[in-house]
């Protein structure tokens, strides 16, 4: 059984996760992650997180830190299930550095749109809370999910016009 992934738990895998690096590399933290370095939230079930460009020793240094520190991770991201806002990676917040990796939160506006999507009560809270930092706009985000749309069909589990319903109900566009 793993622990929780709190503030320090999450620190000290990205200082880890930095020593791993031997080339630099972009790390995309998102999810839970965000939301507990945010303050949202006192902890998460998995620190989920994308890292560009994708390199083997970054891959191998999964499986020991998430032994060592009992924490899961898993590699997901908002593109996995809402098509890729264009200028997300010029929205993602900087959080820190540690050797080679620059950590960020993925773009918050992609992670609004998948929280949304998903519909969890936990997401409607933490888009709430997103709102509330002034991290998303309202009004932009209903633009750029209009922006993604035409690309909806290549993300079969999505229902369309339900999304369309549930971040017209989120940014208040009804």
């Amino acid at each position: 059984m793993r622990d929780l992934a709190n503030k320090e738990r999450i620190f000290e895998f990205m200082n880890r996760f930095g020593r791993a690096a031997r080339s630099s590399v972009r790390v995309y933290l998102t999810g839970g992650s965000t939301a507990v370095l945010f303050g949202w939230r006192d902890s998460t079930l998995d620190i989920d997180l994308r890292f560009l460009p994708e390199t083997d020793e970054l891959f191998s240094a999964i499986p020991k830190l998430k032994e060592d520190l009992r924490i899961n991770v898993e590699l997901a991201a908002p593109c996995d299930f809402v098509p890729l806002l264009p200028g997300w990676e010029e929205r993602s917040v900087y959080i820190d550095t540690v050797g080679k990796v620059n950590f960020y939160h993925y773009d918050p506006y992609s992670q609004a749109l998948a929280k949304i999507e998903r519909g969890h009560a936990q997401d409607r809270t933490d888009v709430e809370a997103m709102f509330s930092a002034g991290l998303v706009d309202r009004k932009k985000l209903f633009e750029l999910f209009q922006v993604i749309v035409p690309q909806l069909y290549k993300y079969p589990a999505i229902n369309p016009e339900s999304f369309e319903t549930a971040v017209r109900k989120a940014t208040g566009s009804l």
